[in-house]
């Protein structure tokens, strides 16, 4: 029924001994171990950087149909070696068929798994359980269009990185029972945990995108109750709750869960499918509107969301040919800044390389005291400065001034230095965009004035 078990932290009392080495890999410490492998922290010298390396555990290949599952998984996991590059998703660094004990070189990801915020007296903010879910849904959604449905989306699989006890990040790991949609061999059918297992995937029917839809409601579901949706004693009574019965209301498990969010997890916990949210867009975008509206109860120290800002750089045209890997990147390395009325952005005769895009609000253009533009969301300012190749043409020559209140976005060229290639390109991109639009307004102020008056 189960796909390998999760890693549990190791017991130092009752650890067997650590290897000094796997491969070229110096193992540092023991991670942790469940019944089918063992995880070790370890260092690539070569890359100087820390991996967390998931090695089989011996002992079971000696039996040969165990041997076979556990080679089938661990092919599974082989194949995705380098193609999985999202930063909510762990990357798989390399694979090695060794015939004593194969291992998989993973990211090292410093958090814990989601599984220590399931407990009822250690439950999390809602707005940072939405928040898990929008990252979740976006990085299963990346899987998705590379042909992957997970199969095993539970708490155990998802690794939080902590900032002073609050969740900032979520990775998804563990790809060991992944279906490959394109795949030529036979899948081996239901694996997964049964606790977040959709009613096809428990039944071995074909899989979509809905069944790892179902299991990450049934995680966010957890998280909110402090209870899984479909609970029991015994698997097989587990599993008829999973087929017949309806989970109980999230709003008796728990004071504040807004309708909205209850409906949208009891939508993805619908047993028929198609009663579903039918895209991970489309999921991701429910979770976003939920946190836009304002309408889950906020943290005191909480600001705003990544899911808002990675909504809003959706919608900006700047940002149109950015794909969702990028605009993450944006929103983890770009500068925001929230400035009120009259502030000024720029002044004539200021130097400076950095240049921002507005997200929202208004910014208007003074030249010798004369207003020569109106800027939007969207637009940028400063670009002039920022791709000019000499210090001398670095001297802004108006006043850009905030309207009304506005958020920019805000890079410098170490910042933009900072960012992955394709990211940079895509920047590129979009500049020569705005130069040509601003080039032809230029042409048309200059043979049709009074078309633009």
């Amino acid at each position: 029924m189960n796909a390998p078990l999760p890693v549990e932290p190791a017991d130092p009392a009752h650890a067997p001994e650590l290897p000094a080495q796997i491969g070229k890999y110096r193992v540092l410490r023991r991670l942790g171990e469940g019944a089918t492998s063992e995880v070790f922290l370890a260092r690539d010298d070569f890359h100087e950087r820390e991996v967390a390396i998931k090695r089989v555990r011996a002992s079971l290949l000696a039996d040969a149909r165990e041997r076979h599952f556990q080679r089938r998984f661990f092919a599974a996991e082989a194949a995705l070696v380098g193609r999985l590059q999202h930063p909510n998703v762990v990357q798989i660094l390399d694979a090695v068929e060794d015939e004593v004990a194969p291992y998989l070189v993973m990211e090292y990801v410093p958090g814990v798994t989601l599984r220590r915020f399931c407990r009822a007296d250690h439950l999390l903010p809602l707005e940072q359980v939405v928040e898990i879910g929008f990252k979740c849904a976006m990085a299963l959604g990346y899987c998705f269009r590379q042909g992957l449905v997970h199969r095993d989306v539970k708490p155990a699989n998802l690794l939080a990185l902590l900032d002073g006890g609050r969740v900032v990040d979520v990775k998804v790991s563990d790809f060991g029972s992944v279906f490959h949609l394109g795949a030529d061999r036979t899948q081996v059918h239901r694996v997964g945990s049964l606790a977040y297992m959709s009613p096809e995937q428990l039944e071995g029917d074909v899989l979509d995108a809905r069944a790892d839809i179902y299991s990450l409601s049934a995680v966010l579901y957890h998280l909110i109750a402090g209870r899984p949706p479909f609970d029991a004693q015994q698997q097989p009574a587990i599993m008829r709750q999973i087929l017949h019965d309806e989970p109980p209301a999230l709003a008796s498990l728990r004071e504040g869960v807004p309708p909205r969010l209850e409906a949208l997890i009891a939508k993805g916990l619908a047993k028929p499918r198609d009663e579903r949210p039918a895209t991970w867009d489309g999921f991701a975008e429910a979770l976003s509107t939920l946190v836009a509206r304002q309408e889950l109860p906020r943290g005191a120290l909480q600001g705003v969301l990544d899911s808002e800002r990675f909504s809003l750089l959706r919608t900006l045209d700047f940002f149109a040919g950015f794909g969702d890997v990028e605009l993450w990147e944006v929103v983890h390395r770009a500068r925001w800044q929230r400035l009120g009325f009259g502030h000024a952005i720029y002044r004539k005769g200021e130097r400076g390389q950095s240049f921002h895009i507005i997200a929202s609000g208004r910014i208007e253009v003074y030249r010798d005291g004369q207003k020569v533009a109106e800027l939007g969301p969207g637009t940028s300012v400063g670009e002039m400065a920022y791709l000019a190749p000499s210090e001398a043409l670095r001297t802004h020559a108006a006043d850009v001034l905030v309207a009304d209140t506005a958020t920019t976005i805000s890079f410098t060229p170490q910042a933009i230095d900072q960012l992955s290639v394709n990211t940079r390109a895509l920047f590129d991109r979009a500049f020569i965009g705005v130069l040509v639009r601003r080039l032809h307004a230029a042409h048309e102020a200059l043979h049709h004035p009074r078309r633009i008056l």
